[in-house]
């Protein structure tokens, strides 16, 4: 009897000190912008690796949400009816994503928001984007000499490009010299919707002298574009550090500088930051910054890219 007595009060000790209360993972839900970006691919490769080094037997389920919001809810009500325990979520529209995650955490479900911000989610894990784009638009200052027409190629309004946008407006504004002929049109985040947009500001004006893009797809097809015109001249920077980017700076195009991201450790920090409040440990702050660093033609061939061992 004493034997049992101290054995239920151990169990009951056991609980109150957290203990028996360890949640493992069991399936992981992860849905990004688009699959057909090498960026995306690299987050769903290193949630995939840091569940499977935590929790070998998990399962992890990848969808392409193609920035389609309504897509996204689908993809998240079937994450909720598949009884995953975390999502890693790459908002399609931060604000307008609210109600699907209130949905999962209603049904038990930790929520991390990788690399844009997501209304509601229990943690963010993203690079300083306002730093990358103050990064790639200090570099365009430094290589025009504090003069010239520059054209800020915008994207999705994701928080993500809108931070970039913002980071090199205010390097832009400091340089009295520069002038910013176009900082609405939306490359679509895509080589094809850069490069249409390039088009158009070719044709419109037949001075300029840089262009920054909120991504490196956008950047190769403005870049693309420039030659199809045969414009010459123009420096081109962007925020990524995709391979793509890498094989360009190595070559003879006018992309000068990329301010580089991590996927790989971003979404490894959040498959860690969303165990950790499963059980029930919360992160000093609900935002985790991940800080950036340009790769430009002088240091790309030491540069450690997305596609580094690990």
């Amino acid at each position: 009897m004493f034997v049992r007595k101290a054995l239920v009060a151990g169990i009951a000790l056991a609980c109150a000190t957290g203990i028996a209360q360890a949640r493992e993972i069991k399936s992981v839900g992860v849905t990004v912008g688009s699959l057909g970006n090498p960026f995306f691919v690299t987050i769903a490769k290193g949630a995939e690796a840091k569940v499977k080094e935590m929790y070998p037997n998990a399962k992890v389920i990848t969808a392409s949400a193609d920035y389609d919001l309504n897509k996204q809810f689908t993809q998240i009500d079937n994450f909720i009816s598949a009884g995953v325990d975390l999502i890693l979520l790459n908002a399609a529209d931060a604000k307008a994503i609210e109600p699907a995650v209130k949905k999962a955490q209603k049904a038990g479900i930790t929520v991390v928001a990788v690399d844009v911000a997501a209304a509601g989610a229990d943690a963010t894990v993203q690079t300083d984007n306002v730093q990358a784009g103050r990064l790639a638009c200090e570099h365009i200052v430094k290589k025009l000499g504090g003069k010239g027409n520059v054209v800020i190629q915008n994207g999705p309004q994701v928080s993500a490009v809108v931070d970039r946008v913002k980071g090199c407006k205010e390097v832009l504004a400091a340089a009295s010299g520069i002038k910013v002929v176009s900082d609405d049109q939306d490359g679509k985040g895509s080589r094809e919707g850069g490069m249409n947009v390039m088009l158009g500001h070719l044709t419109r004006f037949q001075k300029l002298d840089a262009v920054f893009t909120i991504n490196d797809p956008q950047a190769i097809g403005t870049d693309l574009a420039a030659r199809q015109l045969k414009r010459k001249g123009i420096v081109i920077t962007s925020v990524d550090g995709a391979p793509d980017i890498e094989t360009a700076l190595k070559n003879d195009t006018q992309v000068e500088a990329s301010a580089s991201q991590d996927p790989w450790l971003m979404a490894q920090q959040a498959v860690v930051i969303g165990n950790d409040i499963l059980n029930g440990k919360k992160p000093a702050s609900p935002m985790v910054l991940i800080p950036s660093t340009l790769v430009t033609r002088d240091t790309v061939g030491s540069y450690k890219g997305w596609s580094s061992p690990r």
